[in-house]
């Protein structure tokens, strides 16, 4: 077992080898790999999940089809099995975390209780910032989509639409094209160039100017087409956005790591923090990092794999810590 207690600690403050912070797929598998490795590990779930709007998860092997709440209700009730313990709500959301000297960290609640960490494994993912047109955010993960791999089939052959708001719009209608022949680019924000156009009407891709001011839903709440500022209704029973992928990045922030921006050829998609992307480590001593938080295209599995892999390199880092301070002790040494 690590050297910390799965109890209360001194002075109130609540102890664990290992906090991590955020309650999803990769926070979940890094606490289950930990509590495996007989370490005493709290998660901090705030309750908030990305993948909240989606009814369903696809591409898991093993999972698909599986709604992401199922998914995690499995995840805790797994983790809470060997050991490990989760606070959700206020007593799950982390307000601050700070460096404590001599190593280690003090985790601040929303609840206003203290918890020590020995190690932290932040993955606490990122937030869709959807462009700004009316219906969209109600809309989202059921008709108003990102990825196809995530909702690419569900929607096939289906008359499909891609909201304009940047050259990566060309680089979407060319994907979903494989999925549908009925792709149709929406000249929302942004209006292809000749070149784009050419590439466009390669893929069999309709290229429609004009902004768009609406959704227009059917009376089987499903969307039928999007309305444009003329009047123009196009049709169409998806529509693909290209969110602003931000990290929420607040608990790294505020220890002093930086989030860097995102980009694809040269244009920003977002932010995200920097970590090595087979340990997850961060450029802060005792930091790791898994999920979206680091990774904003990384799916379900791939997120939960780069928990384990971080929670791999924390419990190895323990040991060698537990290691160094056995080697001082048998030789007498103190500090």
């Amino acid at each position: 077992m690590g050297t910390a207690g799965v109890t209360g600690g001194l002075g109130g403050v609540d102890d664990a080898d290992v906090v991590v912070v955020g309650g999803g797929a990769a926070g979940l598998a890094g606490a289950l790999t930990l509590a495996r490795a007989r370490r005493s590990v709290l998660v901090l779930d705030s309750g908030s999940p990305r993948n909240a709007a989606a009814t369903h998860l696809h591409g898991y092997l093993g999972h698909d089809g599986t709604s992401p709440a199922e998914l995690l209700a499995r995840g805790r009730a797994e983790v809470l099995e060997y050991g490990a313990r989760i606070r959700s709500g206020a007593a799950g959301t982390v307000v601050a975390a700070d460096r404590v000297p001599g190593g280690g960290f003090l985790v601040r609640c929303g609840d206003g209780s203290v918890v020590r960490a020995g190690r932290l494994l932040v993955a606490t993912g990122l937030l869709d910032e959807l462009p700004p047109v009316p219906g969209l955010r109600d809309r989202w993960g059921r008709d108003v989509l990102h990825c196809p791999y995530c909702h690419g089939w569900e929607v096939r052959d289906l008359p499909l639409a891609v909201l304009a708001t940047g050259p990566i719009a060309v680089h979407q209608a060319g994907l979903w094209r494989q999925w549908s022949d009925r792709v149709t680019l929406l000249g929302h924000a942004w209006a292809p160039g000749p070149d784009e156009r050419e590439l466009l009407a390669a893929r069999g891709v309709e290229v429609v100017e004009g902004e768009v001011t609406g959704l227009d839903v059917g009376t089987d709440d499903r969307l039928a087409g999007v309305l444009l500022a003329g009047g123009r209704s196009v049709a169409c029973r998806a529509l693909v956005v290209a969110p602003r992928f931000t990290a929420r990045s607040g608990v790294l922030t505020g220890l002093g790591l930086p989030v860097a921006t995102v980009e694809r050829d040269g244009r920003p998609l977002g932010t995200c923090v920097d970590s090595d992307p087979q340990t997850g480590a961060t450029a802060l001593p005792g930091v790791w990092a898994a999920g979206n938080v680091t990774a904003p295209m990384e799916q379900v599995a791939g997120a939960a794999a780069q928990g384990v892999r971080a929670a791999v390199a924390i419990n190895t880092d323990l040991i060698e810590e537990e290691t160094r301070r056995a080697l001082r002790a048998g030789r007498g040494e103190t500090g």
